[in-house]
């Protein structure tokens, strides 16, 4: 019976036949060594450069990352009209709708604020009303009203002078303090997208009868 020889043997004499014939002397050995070391070393580094892959199995194919979800801010200014909502809040909302926050279903806080002018109880007042201009709008939208909660905090935290320091009535800082504060927080719980059943039809035991 026919015996192959090992790939051994097979690699050694592929690499004889590659070098010039020598006279026995021990220069031509060393020149024979160094060829069949610097082969050997081509090789090792081509395999390097482009890694052999094997025929059988798949390559490994890295799962991708799942993208980082952030909570949101925004600040919604009511200085041009003190109870009503002008385009550019409107459009700083629509912003705020297509985050990913927003559409991750957490819960959202609406902190109104007022200027100085008045007394405190009309401030505080005024202020609910301005957040509860902005969830109306949010709801419109098709938020879940169930995710909104209102703090309204009047002139408590202002972050502009409603006076200058002479005194004087100061309409540009009290415009600034007139806003509610939107935060979206991220759900407590991040609900996994769902999966979607194998609706091949599952295969038949062999000798089983057909519906």
């Amino acid at each position: 019976m026919t015996r192959f020889a090992p790939a051994a043997i097979i690699l050694s004499a592929a690499l004889a036949a590659c070098q010039p014939p020598t006279d026995g002397s021990s220069a031509d050995a060393a020149n024979a060594a160094d060829n069949g070391a610097n082969i050997m070393a081509a090789n090792a580094a081509d395999n390097g450069a482009e890694p052999q892959r094997s025929i059988l199995r798949p390559e490994v194919v890295p799962e991708a990352e799942t993208p980082t979800i952030e909570a949101a801010d925004a600040v919604i200014g009511f200085g041009a009209s003190p109870m009503a909502l002008d385009d550019d809040a409107r459009a700083a909302l629509d912003t705020l709708l297509a985050t990913p926050a927003m559409q991750a279903n957490g819960p959202i806080a609406l902190r109104g604020h007022s200027d100085s002018r008045g007394n405190d109880g009309d401030n505080i007042v005024a202020s609910r009303i301005r957040a509860e201009k902005i969830r109306d709008y949010l709801v419109a939208k098709g938020v879940d009203k169930a995710r909104i909660s209102i703090v309204a905090l009047g002139e408590a935290r202002p972050v502009a002078p409603n006076a200058t320091e002479d005194g004087k009535d100061d309409p540009e800082g009290r415009a600034k303090n007139r806003r509610v504060e939107v935060h979206v927080a991220l759900p407590t719980v991040m609900v996994p997208p769902p999966v979607v059943a194998n609706q091949a039809e599952p295969a038949r035991a062999e000798g089983g009868s057909k519906p």
